[in-house]
């Protein structure tokens, strides 16, 4: 080691020590394996009293409990918790308020090594929300005392007290979304790579399977439905928890509503009418056209499951400003601004007002079972909110329902609007000898991935992570293509290997696949501009279909 790698190593050591933050490494059962000065100076702790301790050992009883029933089940679930607040008892008897920040390290067959977990002194915040819980009270004694003295006070300040309860209910409602949206995006992630090795390897067994098997043929379709509808399940968990990638695009919401008209007729059925009640000038917004779709054929499902009897359907747009009066009444965060409105209003059953609070929680419905999830309202929902819009759904028993989407208006020049629409696809793309690097740390998606590419006509290179990335496109005469997760082992992401197998190889084409959108190449739910994603689960055919399509534009 030369000079200078010793003085940054010891630089990078005294900030580890001497950070602002506290900072603990423990093994996947919670023993620390290492912590830094700060968190030993807050505690008064000695280094070897805490090495091979467990984190949870230094927590107060209700911690204890927090963290074996909700803590610890969350982060072996999803390998990461934010903004946890925990009660630390130090070596003096004293409660420290922290809160951490914890991710989990797997290694190349997925088994827990190693819990990060940053540690922040809480002791401020604590004592901020003593005091303004204390000024409330103040502030609520006065407000008795008020009231002896000026009627028509006290009822103004009841109503303030009555919006801040709404305003908190709100808040509750809002955190439980967010955690159950935490978990719902979780369980989609792993689900989408079971599904994509189940889906493909089913397709491969159809393929090869001899015309006479017709029995063998009607099991693997009817495993392959049942596969069709977990995916369609993990979509909508994740819509619902807002990290479904998009690929938003300007879209003309009159064009678009015109071109599934016919498809909402036929879904409606006869007893159902349709009408569509579209403006004039009309502005534009930049969403994924083919999740509006979607969201639109949830809400004319919705309608037609409360209309039995039959009844009309009508869909209208129009162009809405919303004025900081109305975001200020709303739960979630909305910004006041310019809209474009879609609204989707049935003559069905309606919904009382403890339907309406629930409405968009995941899993419930009010339908029989086994006639629906639950998740189609809670879809419609995380795909609006993703795209920084909003819903508001207006409903009267015997007297039908209305869901307004708002989509934020697009502004400034539009070169390709209205292009709505799912894409064409090549019907079993063949190719032309070209090498793909297949790079996945799933041994049996990976073995997929391969397979297909190489009945397709493809060359393949495999590899299970960046480092051996490099070393094949080191040793290959030529790679047209890398086919790449995002979210690999070792410590480079898919990110980064795309941009150093870009720099080495400049003509290389890249196709990114990932389960989830929390990533390298996704923010704000939308993915980076140039970047192409065939996200999972994905078939045989759609691998084909993007696979040819990248290479025919590489030429």
């Amino acid at each position: 080691m030369n000079i200078d790698e010793s003085i940054a190593g010891e630089s990078a050591e005294e900030l580890y020590e001497s950070a602002p933050c506290g900072y603990l490494s423990t093994l996947p059962d919670g023993r620390i394996v290492r912590v830094n000065q700060t968190f030993l100076k807050w505690t008064g702790y000695s280094r070897d009293r805490l090495t091979a301790a467990r984190f949870v050992d230094l927590l107060n009883v209700p911690g204890r409990i927090f963290h074996e029933t909700h803590y610890a089940p969350l982060l072996e679930m999803q390998g990461f918790a934010h903004e946890i607040a925990f009660d630390v008892v130090c070596a003096d008897g004293r409660i420290l308020p922290v809160l951490v920040n914890t991710s989990q390290t797997r290694d190349g067959s997925g088994t827990p090594t190693l819990r990060r977990t940053t540690v922040f002194n809480a002791t401020e915040r604590r004592r901020y929300e003593r005091e303004l819980l204390e000024a409330r009270r103040r502030a609520e004694k006065s407000t008795s005392d008020l009231r002896l003295l000026n009627d028509t006070l006290a009822e103004r300040v009841e109503a303030e007290v009555a919006e801040r309860v709404k305003a908190e209910e709100a808040l509750r409602q809002a955190q439980k979304m967010e955690a159950v949206g935490q978990l719902t995006g979780g369980i989609a992630h792993d689900f989408n790579n079971l599904l994509t090795i189940i889906t493909g390897n089913l397709e491969l067994l159809s393929r090869h399977l001899p015309d006479d098997a017709s029995r063998l043929r009607r099991l693997a379709e009817a495993a392959m439905q049942g596969a069709h509808r977990a995916a369609t399940l993990t979509q909508r968990l994740l819509a619902f928890s807002r990290r479904q990638p998009l690929d938003p695009k300007p879209v003309d919401p009159n064009k678009l509503v015109a071109s599934i008209t016919d498809m909402l007729r036929r879904t409606l059925g006869e007893t159902v009418a349709l009408e569509t009640v579209l403006a004039g000038g009309l502005w534009q917004t930049r969403v994924d056209g083919n999740q509006l779709e979607n969201a639109l054929v949830n809400l004319a499902v919705n309608a037609r499951d409360a209309m039995p009897a039959g009844g009309k359907l009508t869909i209208e747009t129009a162009n809405a400003s919303l004025d900081d009066a109305y975001v200020a009444g709303v739960p979630e965060p909305v910004p006041a601004g310019q809209y474009v409105l879609l609204a989707v209003s049935d003559t069905g059953s309606g919904m009382d007002k403890p339907t309406l609070e629930r409405v968009f929680e995941p899993f419930f419905t009010t339908k029989e079972p086994g006639r629906g999830t639950g998740l189609g309202l809670s879809q419609v929902y995380g795909f609006v909110r993703q795209s920084g819009g909003h819903v508001r759904i207006y409903s009267e028993v015997g007297h039908g329902t209305t869901v307004k989407l708002y989509l934020p208006r697009l502004t400034g020049t539009v070169d390709d609007a209205g292009e709505t629409g799912r894409p064409t696809m090549h019907a079993l793309a063949r190719g032309e000898g070209e090498t793909i690097l297949v790079v996945e740390d799933e041994e049996e998606l990976r073995a997929f991935s391969a397979e297909a590419l190489r009945e397709l006509g493809y060359r393949v290179v495999e590899a299970d992570d960046a480092r051996n990335a490099l070393r094949a496109l080191d040793e290959a005469a030529q790679i047209e293509l890398l086919f790449t997760d995002v979210v690999l082992p070792g410590g480079v992401n898919g990110r980064e290997l795309a941009d150093e197998v870009v720099r080495r190889s400049p003509r290389t084409r890249v196709l990114f696949t990932t389960g989830y959108t929390k990533n390298a190449i996704v923010h704000h739910g939308r993915l980076d501009p140039g970047v192409h994603l065939l996200g999972k689960p994905f078939s045989y055919a759609e691998l084909a279909s993007k696979v040819r399509t990248l290479l025919d534009r590489a030429k």
